[in-house]
């Protein structure tokens, strides 16, 4: 099973995060992979404007193959290329799960309502608890949960 990790990844500590969370959730779900478009690499660069075209092919192919998308909401204004993702994913079809640590309101459940309305699940774990296992532990329910759904057969079959 793949699940695409759709978040910031910037700065440092937001790399690190993305890293962290990764490995924690493929420890916790057997069979998971966990892909981080951080690690997208072309011309052994990350960041070469000549490779964004690839960059942003490779992300849309791997997304598209994706079978769960997790997107990490934080911040003021959720980050560009994640809400890129989540609507492309919501576009195809592709189950979502939402995580907002920031404890900062918007419009609807800490979101942009566009943002919120796209997740089938939304983990909601304050900034204030600073407990990174207890938010994988929750949200791996969420994913466990999520593809327990896909697999499930529809009321009409």
């Amino acid at each position: 099973m793949k699940i695409y990790l759709s978040a910031p990844l910037f700065t440092q500590m937001e790399r690190k995060w993305n890293r962290m969370l990764a490995d924690e959730l493929s420890e916790r779900i057997e069979g998971a992979e966990i892909i981080l478009p951080q690690d997208f690499k072309f011309s052994d660069s990350f960041n070469r404007a000549e490779d964004f075209p690839k960059l942003f092919d490779a992300c849309l192919e791997t997304l598209e193959d994706a079978d769960l998308v997790v997107a990490v909401l934080d911040g003021p204004d959720v980050d560009s290329g994640t809400a890129f993702e989540v609507g492309y994913a919501y576009a195809r079809g592709i189950p979502i799960i939402g995580i907002r640590t920031d404890y900062r309101m918007s419009q609807d459940r800490g979101l942009n309502l566009m943002l919120s309305q796209c997740c089938d699940e939304l983990l909601r774990e304050m900034s204030f608890n600073e407990d990174l296992e207890q938010l994988v532990r929750d949200l791996t329910g969420k994913i466990l949960i999520a593809l327990r759904n896909m697999d499930a057969p529809s009321p009409a079959e």
